[in-house]
Parts: C-alpha cells; sequence; structure tokens
C-alpha cells in the first residue's frame, strides 16, 4: 500500500470528540482486509482470525489534540479549554477549523509587536481569543462546546519526510492499516485485532475499555515519540529516519522488548532504544494494567514538534516499524 496516501486521507480527517471523521476513514480502509468486529465511541476493532487460540492485539490511537469553545463574547471572540496536551508558545496566528452545523474558519489572535512592550506570555489557554470575523453573529453560529482543530493541511519536505497535523497518531493507524493489508491473503500463526482506540490524549480512555474487551494475550502499542531538534538532548529522543524506537520501561513486557531488538537485528531493520524509567506516557500503560495484567510492549515513531500543526515525521521509519511488526507478529509462536 502506499503509505503516504493513507496518511493523507488519515490527517485530513477530524477525530475529536463525537466527532468520528477519522474512525470512519479508517474504518473503510480496513474493510477490504479484515472484518471490523467491534465498533463504538471509544475506537474500532479488525480481527484477522488465526491458526492458533492465542491472541495479538496491536493498537494505536486514532483521536488528536483540539480545542472546545467554552464562551463565545458580544464582539464574537471565541474562548477555548484545550482537549489534549497543547504547547500554547505556538498558538497566536494558528488558523484552526469550528465545528458547528456548518464549518467556521477562525485564527488565533496575536498582539502585533508595535503595540507590546515585551514579548507577550501566556499562562493558560484562557488568555488565548480566536477571531471568526464574525463579530455579534458569532453566536447564532457557533456554540458552546462546538469543537476546534487546526486547519493546516499535509505537505512534503526534504527527502521521505512530510509535515502535516494528526501524525499523532495517524501514522500509528496507518502502521496498523498497512499491517492488516500484509496478512490479508495469508493466515497469522495467532489472531490478530487491529485496535483504534479513542480519546487517548484525554486519559488512554479508549485502550482501557478495549483490551478489556479483547482480553489480549499480550499487546504492541504503536505511537509516537520525541525526535531529535535543536536545543532537545539526544538522551530524551530518537533520530529522524533513524528506525523504530523499541521502548524499555518497568511498565513494559522485557520479554517482548529484547524479541522485537532480536527481530530487526536479524532482518537488518533499522531500530533504537526509549529507555523510560517510570510508566510511558502512552496507551501500553493502561493496556499492560487490564484485567489480571497484560504483557505489553511499545514502538514508536520518531516525529518532531509533537502536539502542534507541523508534526513532522519520516515516511522510512513508518515503514519499518511495519517491516519490524510484520516480522514479529510471524514469530509469535
Amino acid at each position: 500500500m502506499d503509505i503516504k496516501k493513507i496518511l493523507c486521507e488519515l490527517t485530513s480527517a477530524t477525530g475529536i470528540g463525537n466527532i468520528r471523521e477519522a474512525t470512519d476513514k479508517a474504518v473503510n480502509l480496513f474493510k477490504p482486509f479484515c472484518e471490523i468486529s467491534y465498533t463504538d465511541n471509544l475506537g474500532i476493532m479488525a480481527r484477522i482470525a488465526g491458526e492458533s487460540d492465542y491472541t495479538l492485539a496491536v493498537e494505536a490511537h486514532i483521536d488528536q489534540i483540539g480545542f472546545i469553545v467554552t464562551d463565545i463574547d458580544d464582539d464574537g471572540f471565541l474562548t477555548v479549554s484545550s482537549c489534549g496536551g497543547i504547547d500554547l508558545r505556538m498558538l497566536p496566528s494558528r488558523p484552526v477549523i469550528i465545528h458547528s452545523e456548518k464549518e467556521v474558519r477562525g485564527v488565533f489572535c496575536s498582539t502585533p509587536p508595535h503595540l507590546s512592550e515585551k514579548d507577550a506570555e501566556y499562562d493558560k489557554i484562557s488568555d488565548f481569543k480566536i477571531d471568526t470575523a464574525l463579530g455579534g453573529s458569532a453566536k447564532d453560529i457557533i456554540k458552546l462546546g462546538d469543537y476546534v482543530t487546526f486547519a493546516s493541511g499535509i505537505y512534503d519536505l526534504a527527502g521521505d519526510r512530510i509535515c502535516s497535523k494528526s501524525l499523532d497518531d495517524r501514522a500509528g493507524v496507518a502502521v496498523l492499516i498497512e499491517l492488516a493489508s500484509r496478512f490479508a491473503d495469508k493466515k497469522p500463526p495467532v489472531n490478530l485485532v487491529f485496535c483504534l482506540s479513542d480519546m487517548e490524549e484525554i486519559g488512554l480512555r479508549g485502550a482501557k475499555t478495549s483490551a478489556f474487551d479483547i482480553s489480549p494475550d499480550e499487546a504492541i502499542a504503536i505511537d509516537v515519540s520525541f525526535a531529535d531538534g535543536p536545543d532537545i538532548p539526544e538522551s530524551d529522543c530518537g533520530k529522524l529516519s533513524g528506525g523504530p524506537m523499541i521502548g524499555i520501561s518497568p511498565v513494559l513486557d522485557r520479554a517482548i522488548s529484547n524479541k522485537l531488538i532480536k527481530i530487526a537485528k536479524e532482518k537488518g531493520i533499522p531500530y533504537q532504544l526509549e529507555v523510560m524509567g517510570r510508566s510511558t506516557g502512552t496507551d501500553a500503560d493502561i493496556i499492560s494494567v487490564t484485567k489480571s495484567g497484560v504483557k505489553t510492549a511499545l514502538v514508536s515513531i520518531p516525529l518532531r514538534n509533537m502536539h502542534s500543526d507541523c508534526e513532522i515525521i519520516s515516511l522510512s521509519d513508518v515503514s519499518s516499524v511495519c517491516d519490524l511488526l510484520e516480522n514479529y507478529i510471524k514469530a509469535v509462536k
């Protein structure tokens, strides 16, 4: 499959709160390859039956960061609250879409530097306002509780690198779709459940319910993690185009991590380690403590500018994650 084309389709769709365009898009992309076994307001599951009763769940989250409208003043300026972690430093002048009955374009206000005595400092999201140019009519068109998302699109950078909103974690979703296509015409040795969890950004909610329902023998979460950049210590990040980041953490199953490393070495797949002293901050944390516990691993795609509308990944990293997981699935039992 064309990974870039899949990412274009996924990142262009909205997935926040009760807006499920991204989920619907993912369902359509999965349908040619496997059975959609379950859909609810916290995600979807797709299955490929294997040669044994052993079940491996491969998981990524489908939701994205964004905002929700909390106030509309008489001049039509919107106040919002964040849905997920937002870097307040990058908000001024950012274009957004307000998802009302009809989509409304807006932009986060920015005070001209000519009128500021010093650099503006913002301590909380309510300090920001969104301008839609609707003036007093904004209250007739936009409602409290409407969701807001970034308006940027996807575009190419040098080499195989792309920039877009929502690559966290649509890149992981693309991996699951590609894996489904690779096993569509050949029976895997174990049952495969591809889980697309919703609401990861607001508390790992979808992974909690889906893992409980699946009750897998083991699981691998696919997410993104910090890639190298200016002023970022090497010890805190991976390298863009350096290959999958295999997680090492007390909450993760060391045997699975070691097996992933062994397969990467044997197959010549580039990889790097991501060592964490406690939890991972991903769905892997909640999956690992489901019911009586699930053996869980984490594989991450290096990503720059996390939780922004200009996230950057390397397509070669995504392909390498697919190759690593395909070979792992073949060797599970």
